[in-house]
C-alpha cells in the first residue's frame, strides 16, 4: 500500500481530521517512523534566535553603564549593571504563563513568531539606548515580549515520537547553551568596534555614536533570517472546530475545549508537573549562580585564589564547553536517556558534579599547559554534566501534561525559572565578594566555601530527585 494509502487508512481508524494541523503530525509521525531532522533544524534555529540576546550584553555591560555616566562612583557600576541584567529575566518571569496559554489557545506558531519580531526590534533598541532607563526598558520589553522558549519546548516534543524526545528536548538543551555562549562571544568582540577597529568604523560613523549597537545588530538581522523559517513551522496545536466526533489516542493530545481557570487549576494540582518544576529550579539557580562565579573566579588574580584569565582566556575555554556540549548532546545524550532514563541522567549529573566543583580550587593551584588543559576539561564535563539534568528534567516536565496544557505548563516552568535564574547572578556575586575577604579564614578559605556552596545547592536538587518528592508522570499521558 503506498503512502497516501496508508495515510486514509489511519485517517479513517484513528479519527485523524484532514482540515486540521496537529492530526497532520500526527498522521506524519504515524507514517514516518524516523527523526523528524527537518523540524529539529527548525527548532535549534529558532531556539538559538532567543537563546543570542539573553548574555550578549554581559562583556560590555559595565562599560555601558560607565558611558551612562549614572553611577557616581566606580565601585557603584556594578549595582546598577544588575539591574540592567536582571531586566531580561524579570519582564519573562511576569509573562511565561501567558505566552504558554495563548500557545495553548491560539497555536504555538504566532507566539513563536511574535517573539522573533520582539528580538529584531527590542534588541536592537537595547544597542541605540543613550540612557540607563533606555537601556532597562528595552531589556525588560524583550524579556516580556519574546515568550519563545516555552511554546518551542512544547513543540519539540510534539514534533517527535515518544523514541525520539530526548533527542528533540537535546536539540533545544544543545541550542540554548551554544547561544549563551556565541552571544557573549560577539558581544565581547564586536563592541566598541570604533576603539577596536578604527581603520573600518570611524568614531564620526553610526557604530562610533553607538558602540554597543553592532553587536546587537547582528543577532537581530539574524533573527529577521529567522523568520523566515518560523513561517516554515508546521502549526501542532490540534483543531477540531465543527467536527462532530471526538477523537481517539492522538486526539487526547490536543482537544481544543481549553478554558484558562480550569486548565490552570489543573496544572497547579499536577504534582508530577509541579515537583519537576521546582527540581528544576534548583538546578537552575545552581546553574546561574556557578555562569557568574566561574567568570569573577577565572579573571580574579591568583593572589585571592583566582586563574588570572583576560577575557579572551575566558571566552576560549567557553568556546570549547559549547562544543563538547554539541557533541554529548546530540551523540550520546539520546542513548543515555533511553537506558538510564531521564531522572537516573539527572541524577547521575548531580553525583558527578559535586567532586568536580570541588576540585575547582585546587585547579587554580595549577599553571601553564596543564591548567589550560584541566580548567577545558572540567568546563566542558560541568557544562554536560547541568545540560543533562536540566534535559532530563524538560522531558519530565512534558511528559507531565497533555498537548493542550503544554503551552502553558512550560510557561509556568518558565516564570518560575526567571525568578531563580535572576536571583542566582546576584547571590553568586554577593558570595564571592564576600569570600575574596576571608582569604586568611581556618574553615574553607576564599574561594573553597563559594564551591562548597554551590555543592550544597546541588546536594539540595539531588535530593529532591527522589521520592516521595519528585513524582514520575503516567506513562499513557502523551
Amino acid at each position: 500500500m503506498d503512502e497516501n494509502g496508508i495515510g486514509e487508512s489511519l485517517l479513517r481508524k484513528n479519527k485523524y481530521y484532514e482540515d486540521c494541523p496537529g492530526c497532520k503530525i500526527e498522521l506524519s509521525k504515524e507514517t514516518n517512523t524516523g527523526v523528524p531532522f527537518k523540524y529539529l533544524l527548525y527548532v535549534w534555529i529558532v531556539v538559538l534566535c532567543a537563546a543570542l540576546p539573553i548574555s550578549s550584553l554581559f562583556p560590555f555591560l559595565y562599560f555601558m553603564i560607565r558611558d551612562f555616566h549614572i553611577a557616581k562612583r566606580e565601585e557603584d557600576i556594578g549595582y546598577y549593571a544588575g539591574y540592567v541584567g536582571s531586566a531580561f529575566m524579570f519582564g519573562r518571569a511576569l509573562t511565561s504563563v501567558l505566552w504558554g496559554m495563548i500557545a495553548d489557545r491560539y497555536g504555538r506558531k504566532p507566539v513563536i513568531i511574535f517573539g522573533t519580531v520582539s528580538v529584531v526590534i527590542f534588541n536592537t533598541l537595547f544597542g541605540l539606548s543613550t540612557s540607563f532607563w533606555m537601556a532597562i526598558s528595552t531589556r525588560f520589553l524583550l524579556g516580556s515580549l519574546c515568550g519563545i522558549l516555552g511554546p518551542m519546548r512544547a513543540y519539540a516534543s510534539e514534533v517527535c515520537r515518544k523514541e525520539y524526545q530526548a533527542l528533540g528536548m537535546s536539540i533545544i538543551s544543545t541550542s540554548w547553551g551554544i547561544g549563551l555562549v556565541i552571544g557573549p562571544a560577539l558581544g565581547g568582540f564586536l563592541a566598541q568596534p570604533a576603539e577596536k577597529f578604527p581603520n573600518i568604523f570611524s568614531s564620526d560613523s553610526l557604530f562610533g555614536r553607538f558602540p554597543y549597537l553592532l553587536p546587537c545588530l547582528l543577532i537581530s538581522i539574524f533573527s529577521v533570517g529567522v523568520l523566515v523559517v518560523c513561517c516554515l513551522l508546521p502549526e501542532t496545536i490540534h483543531n477540531h472546530k465543527g467536527n462532530d466526533e471526538e477523537c481517539n489516542d492522538s486526539d487526547a493530545l490536543g482537544a481544543t475545549t481549553f478554558e484558562s481557570n480550569s486548565s490552570q487549576k489543573s496544572l497547579l494540582k499536577n504534582w508530577p508537573l509541579i515537583s519537576s518544576i521546582i527540581v528544576y529550579c534548583v538546578f537552575q539557580l545552581h546553574d546561574m549562580a556557578y555562569a557568574e562565579i566561574f567568570s569573577l573566579w577565572a579573571v580574579s588574580p591568583r593572589k585571592n585564589g583566582g586563574l588570572s584569565f583576560s577575557t579572551a582566556d575566558v571566552g576560549e575555554v567557553l568556546a570549547f564547553s559549547g562544543f563538547g556540549l554539541l557533541l554529548f548532546q546530540l551523540f550520546i545524550y539520546p542513548v543515555a536517556e533511553r537506558n538510564f532514563g531521564p531522572v537516573m541522567v539527572s541524577r547521575l549529573g548531580a553525583v558527578l558534579t559535586i567532586p568536580l566543583l570541588s576540585s575547582y580550587p585546587f585547579i587554580a593551584l595549577l599553571k601553564g599547559l596543564t591548567l589550560m588543559l584541566l580548567i577545558n576539561c572540567a568546563s566542558i564535563l560541568k557544562n554536560v554534566l547541568s545540560v543533562s539534568i536540566t534535559t532530563g528534567l524538560f522531558l519530565l516536565q512534558n511528559r507531565s501534561v497533555a498537548q493542550q496544557q503544554r503551552g502553558a505548563a512550560n510557561g509556568i516552568s518558565m516564570s518560575a525559572m526567571s525568578l531563580f535564574k535572576a536571583i542566582g547572578p546576584a547571590a553568586g556575586g554577593s558570595l564571592f565578594s564576600w569570600a575574596q575577604k576571608r582569604q586568611s579564614a581556618f574553615f574553607l578559605p576564599g574561594d573553597q566555601i563559594v564551591f562548597f556552596f554551590l555543592n550544597m545547592i546541588e546536594v539540595i536538587g539531588l535530593f529532591l530527585t527522589f521520592k516521595p518528592f519528585l513524582a514520575l508522570p503516567d506513562d499513557n499521558i502523551s
